[in-house]
């Protein structure tokens, strides 16, 4: 399948427009994500990681969700490139005005969008917090270990959790 039709395919399952509006509403949705409309004809074998993953949100944005599941969506991409797709992340949710899932081993990620976490260990929640009381306070082991496990690559930033009054 092509680009266009990877992102037509949700529009016109759920039948949003007609067929001579899909193809300027595929170009939309990709300037939206930061690509060039042509890209529609290309493969996606043809993009690196990080396109592919902005055509996935083109995709999951085209149907104008509230909630999304983001599954693991930087974990495959380089850290430059994380961070673009964070940073698209938010300025999507800001703009459309919807709300995300997001799971994730990489905790800077997590706080980074969250505003409330949900800690789960061997499938059970171990530990509910805001993003900031989590970071500062955090209780459960396995918490703490996660939290241990970020390298500290910022001299100005705190000690590790456990070490905290």
């Amino acid at each position: 399948m092509t680009v266009r039709d990877i992102i037509k395919e949700p529009i016109e399952a759920h039948n949003l427009l007609s067929k001579d509006e899909i193809d300027d509403y595929v170009g939309e949705l990709l300037m939206k994500v930061g690509m060039y409309p042509e890209y529609a004809q290309r493969y996606p074998h043809e993009f690196s990681g990080g396109q592919r993953q902005r055509i996935a949100i083109a995709r999951s944005i085209s149907v104008s969700p509230r909630l999304i599941i983001c599954d693991e969506p930087t974990s495959a991409l380089d850290v430059s490139v994380q961070s673009q797709i964070i940073n698209l992340l938010q300025e999507l949710r800001d703009e459309i005005k919807m709300s995300y899932i997001f799971i994730s081993h990489n905790l800077d990620v997590v706080h980074h969008m969250s505003d409330k976490i949900m800690v789960m260990y061997l499938g059970n929640v171990v530990e509910t917090a805001r993003a900031k009381e989590l970071f500062d306070y955090p209780a459960h082991p396995y918490t703490k270990a996660l939290m241990a496990s970020i390298p500290n690559w910022d001299p100005q930033r705190k000690e590790a959790p456990e070490h905290q009054a």
